[in-house]
């Protein structure tokens, strides 16, 4: 979720419900700690309690250091990345490269926890690949070393995104460990989060790609885990409230040259399953001007109350809302 989870659209998603936001994931590499990227992934300012940072890296001093370095900046969480599937960063034995080193993923465990007075948690996956499993192995030793909760992707490195979680190894490391456990993969309606949860006995669930374009889904989440019930679909008007409202936060947090550019991957998450939404994607994101999207966004949901109140997701086909954005 790097460059996506960042300080505005985690403050967006607890202020729609979301328990907990983990940071996107900061190199652990000092000479990167004042870079304009690192120093913006680990921002957060004025951001809603707990602060969590997630580290990434393969060398246990370095690592703790980073922890220390986090935390004198605010942190109240250090997260550790051993499940980010991405080439470059498994090429640099970072991320979920890592499970293939049992004994280096003991020392990054146990140098973390001994750097830092807050609790320290653990993101991982299932293992390298299919043939080499060893989540529970990892969820022990993470026992042992003082780890705080683990949060576990059902999903082995060489699956990436692919296929159909594991929620059976999850719920053989909740029943293996007494520290709490996180189910993640997969997760992207109420009622999968209640079945999730049931079938592993975790203690929550994590969603990451099911909250881009409707950080919604964490109070829908929590409101049919608490009633049974299903919320039904947002208002227009206060999803365009909510979308200006990120809008503005993203601008002020990146600066108009590079706020317009990385909002348009959120526009076009909100607009991807509403009528129009395509022809609109590709019109906004023509737009170079902070007020030019700004305005191109309250006019297009504007014109979706044509269909109602309340937000209608239908197939993107050519329609009177397409056709007026296309004018």
């Amino acid at each position: 979720m790097a460059g996506v989870t960042d300080r505005p659209f985690r403050q967006l998603c607890k202020q729609l419900g979301a328990g907990y936001a983990v940071s996107e994931m900061a190199a652990s590499n000092p000479r990167l700690w004042h870079s304009e990227k690192t120093s913006r992934r680990t921002n957060h300012d004025g951001e809603m309690e707990p602060k969590a940072v997630q580290i990434a890296g393969a060398d246990p001093a370095v690592l703790a250091e980073c922890a220390r370095f986090n935390v004198d900046r605010g942190a109240q969480v250090i997260d550790i990345n051993m499940g980010c599937p991405v080439k470059k960063v498994c090429n640099s034995w970072c991320g979920s490269a890592l499970l293939q080193n049992e004994t280096l993923v003991g020392a990054i465990l146990d140098a973390v926890v001994g750097a830092v007075d807050v609790p320290v948690t653990l993101k991982f996956r299932t293992g390298w690949d299919r043939q080499h499993k060893n989540a529970l192995t990892i969820a022990r030793m993470a026992e042992q070393s003082g780890i705080a909760m683990l949060t576990l992707h059902g999903r082995t490195r060489a699956d990436g995104y692919s296929g159909i979680a594991e929620y059976d190894t999850i719920a053989a490391v909740k029943a293996a460990v007494r520290i709490p456990v996180v189910a993640n993969g997969d997760i992207d309606t109420p009622q999968k989060a209640r079945d999730v949860l049931a079938f592993t006995k975790a203690d929550a669930v994590m969603v990451g790609r099911a909250a881009q374009g409707r950080p919604w889904i964490f109070r829908e989440i929590d409101h049919f885990l608490r009633t049974g019930a299903t919320l039904p679909a947002p208002l227009v008007s206060e999803v365009q409230a909510l979308m200006l409202e990120h809008l503005e936060a993203h601008y002020a947090f990146y600066g108009e040259y590079l706020g317009v550019r990385t909002a348009r991957k959120h526009i076009g998450w909100y607009v991807r399953e509403l009528s129009g939404g395509e022809a609109f994607r590709q019109r906004m994101n023509a737009l170079e001007d902070c007020r030019e999207q700004l305005a191109a966004v309250r006019a297009f949901f504007d014109l979706q109350s044509m269909y109602g109140e309340r937000l209608q997701y239908v197939a993107d086909e050519p329609d009177a809302l397409s056709i007026a954005l296309a004018a």
